[in-house]
């Protein structure tokens, strides 16, 4: 067959199949163009899930009539010259208008802030009309009607309508996000209007208009550099959590991204805190040199290739882990209303009052006295026990230092233990109830997890070593990591070109499947550049270990013993939840507890 040279209507609907897939899509570039112009306030209208009818209006630049000339042809920009190292945009391909135009009824109507008068061009399935003059305010209104209706194959591919609204909204969503100094609205026949006032450079404001106020009372700071990377953003504590992996955000020099990389590190980072089928909430914000970053791997835009990928998964583990150790044992605020919740009251509260916060001056109940000690008769054992007298510790934990007589103890003073497995102590302001079985295997598994990272792992030698043979790359980057290895109690040596002899594994791991471990180092060496895996098996094995090695459900403690437990998880990192995720304590506040008799 004869090569021909393709049309250019044909030209941009192959291209339009990879650069809009679906009405989102095209929501997304032209809320980018429009921020690239530097609009302060961007409005988005959708009918019929996108397909009728969006359109995007800004108060940015503007364009005059050489400018929209120029716009609705292939490959034709204002962002980039001559080079992709430097893209400090989030559009620079020039082609997502000719591409939208090529399967939908564009029109462009524009105007410039120092210009009399502005202009409107058209495009209706790739054929462009002329030029005309337009009344318009300074920016640009773009609108785009009957979506894929030159190419009716397409829309046999859309989803519902609620659908495609939806996946805007989410689109308007990381926008918004990532540039809180701006406003957004977004309205329709299709939808309930949804409003972003700006923030200015308040991003958790603006976080906690998107994801809701919980977040900002759950979520923790992180400022984290490394080499020429640095990440800032906000990760939630590990009890405050979601059933799928919506709630997670990474933004790439401003530009939001759903990057393989950056997701993976945020699983491995929560590892072992997160129960099972349930995801993190966290916004990550990645600022690096744009020479050190690839976002033309994909038309989207919404794929980035690191130069450096190990250092970037490295910094997002360690930055997430640091915030999570300092700051992510305390409860999610989330538990105490479901708690709330899972009481039914045989009244009603009365509604008409105030919700305010507790306080001992406007109480209409007894008022709380935090001065007068814990001295009621029911509890006068529990009298001389804010202090701890006696510590039920984990065989490898360190001792704690020893409090200060007048210190206030976060987790409060015990007071009974009920069913045998929960501890109810009494703080300045509420009261706490712990599941003794979850907070102590957590106390286990942190000094485990402390002592296989502060020597070398015992090992056991095999009788006979096991050669597995793997090719010959893959033997390179295992023996590159040998020491690293040797250190977990896992012993190899190069056995030939293609082949790698095991000769010890480690002890904790009882019988292993050599073979399969080897396989499974080399391949996660091989896309990550790190050999985590045989860590991360190990504090599995560790997890198990204190689950069965921690104090049981059903066994009665003494005072002293509750007292010790609770000083124990007020310094350990991570002792919000359990090693399988689920939290350690509930803190319910006075005014919560008020809620439910009505007398707040």
């Amino acid at each position: 067959m004869a090569i021909i040279q393709l049309s250019e209507t044909l030209i941009n609907q192959i291209a339009a199949g990879e650069v809009i897939e679906r009405p989102a899509n095209a929501a997304k570039e032209l809320i980018e163009n429009a921020l690239d112009a530097g609009a302060t306030r961007i409005e988005i209208a959708t009918a019929g899930g996108g397909k009728a009818l969006l359109r995007v209006s800004d108060n940015g630049s503007g364009m005059d009539a050489a400018d929209l000339e120029l716009a609705v042809r292939r490959h034709c920009t204002s962002k980039i010259s001559e080079t992709l190292e430097d893209i400090r945009t989030l559009g620079f391909r020039g082609e997502a208008l000719p591409s939208i135009g090529s399967v939908a009824r564009l029109s462009i109507a524009s105007r410039r802030r120092d210009s009399a008068g502005g202009h409107e061009i058209a495009v209706a399935g790739g054929k462009i009309a002329h030029m005309r003059p337009a009344a318009a305010n300074p920016g640009t209104i773009v609108e785009v009607r009957d979506l894929f209706f030159a190419t009716p194959a397409r829309l046999k591919f859309l989803k519902t309508e609620k659908a495609e609204a939806g996946a805007i909204t989410e689109i308007v969503k990381r926008m918004a996000i990532a540039f809180p100094a701006v406003r957004f609205v977004l309205s329709g026949s299709d939808r309930t209007t949804l409003e972003f006032p700006a923030t200015g450079d308040d991003h958790l404001a603006r976080m906690a208009q998107v994801l809701g106020k919980e977040f900002r009372d759950n979520a923790i700071a992180l400022d984290a550099v490394r080499e020429e990377i640095s990440l800032t953003g906000f990760a939630g504590v590990p009890t405050f959590n979601r059933g799928n992996s919506a709630h997670q955000y990474a933004f790439v020099n401003g530009r939001p991204v759903q990057d393989k990389l950056i997701l993976s590190a945020i699983r491995g980072a929560y590892a072992e805190t997160i129960p099972s089928g349930r995801h993190p909430v966290a916004v990550l914000s990645i600022t690096l040199d744009p020479a050190l970053v690839d976002v033309n791997v994909h038309p989207a835009k919404s794929d980035v290739r690191f130069r450096d990928p190990g250092l970037v998964r490295g910094l997002i583990v360690g930055a997430i882990r640091e915030a999570l150790a300092r700051d992510g044992s305390r409860a999610a605020t989330t538990g105490a209303s479901d708690m709330l919740r899972s009481f039914r009251p045989g009244f009603q509260p009365n509604s008409q009052r105030p919700q305010t916060a507790w306080s001992a001056e406007t109480s209409p109940s007894r008022p709380y006295q935090p001065t007068t000690g814990f001295g009621e008769r029911p509890q006068a054992s529990f009298d001389g026990l804010s202090m701890p007298t006696a510590r039920a510790e984990p065989q490898f934990s360190p001792q704690p230092a020893e409090p200060e007589p007048n210190a206030r103890y976060p987790l409060g003073a015990a007071r009974a233990q009920i069913h045998a497995n929960y501890i109810v102590a009494q703080t300045e302001d509420g009261l706490v109830i712990v599941d003794q079985h979850a907070a102590h295997e957590r106390l286990v598994f942190e000094a485990m997890r402390k002592a296989l990272h502060s020597k070398r792992l015992a090992s056991q030698v095999l009788l006979i070593p096991e050669i597995i043979d793997i090719p010959e790359e893959d033997c390179d980057r295992l023996m590159q990591h040998a020491a690293e290895l040797s250190e977990l109690g896992l012993a190899i040596e190069r056995f030939g070109p293609g082949a790698i002899a095991v000769r010890e594994t480690p002890a904790m791991l009882g019988e292993v499947d050599a073979h399969g471990l080897i396989r499974q180092l080399a391949d996660e060496i091989a896309e990550w550049d790190t050999a985590s895996g045989l860590s991360a098996k190990l504090e599995y094995v560790a997890a198990t270990m204190a689950c069965h090695g921690s104090v049981r459900s059903g066994r009665r403690l003494r005072p002293e013993e509750m007292n010790a437990l609770l000083r124990e998880m007020e310094v350990t990192p991570g002792s919000g939840q359990c090693n399988h995720g689920r939290p350690t304590y509930i803190e319910l506040k006075l005014s919560d507890i008020e809620r439910l008799f009505g007398r707040s």
